[in-house]
């Protein structure tokens, strides 16, 4: 059975940082492409940054040169590293895996940035 179980999410001030993990089971991690979405309140769930096999990166320009993806294979962890945050970073945070057209999601954490 596949899960991503996301921790790391809850409350800080504008401006601080907060590092999110999602480890995986049930798939063989190394072959996924990891990717993390967010959904704010009363929005679309959106990108936020993906990370392939081969570790490369993109990220939505919302978050460019504030957050990072980082995988760990060897504890099939993917890792989302957020700086500088803000209010507009509020929102639910979902890992998702991919591989041939297949995805799964997990539960979500959520992220709260106010003061």
């Amino acid at each position: 059975q596949v899960q991503l179980v996301e921790s790391g999410g809850g409350l800080v001030q504008p401006g601080g940082s907060l590092r999110l993990s999602c480890a995986a089971s049930g798939i063989i991690f190394g072959l996924n492409a990891m990717n993390w979405y967010r959904q704010a309140p009363g929005k679309e769930r959106e990108f936020v940054a993906t990370i392939t096999t081969t570790r490369n990166t993109i990220y939505a320009d919302s978050v460019k040169g504030r957050f990072t993806i980082s995988r760990d294979n060897a504890k099939d962890t993917v890792y989302l590293q957020m700086n500088s945050l803000k209010p507009e970073d509020t929102a639910i945070y979902y890992c998702k895996s991919a591989r041939g057209g297949v995805e799964q999601w997990g539960q979500g954490t959520r992220v709260t940035v106010s003061s």
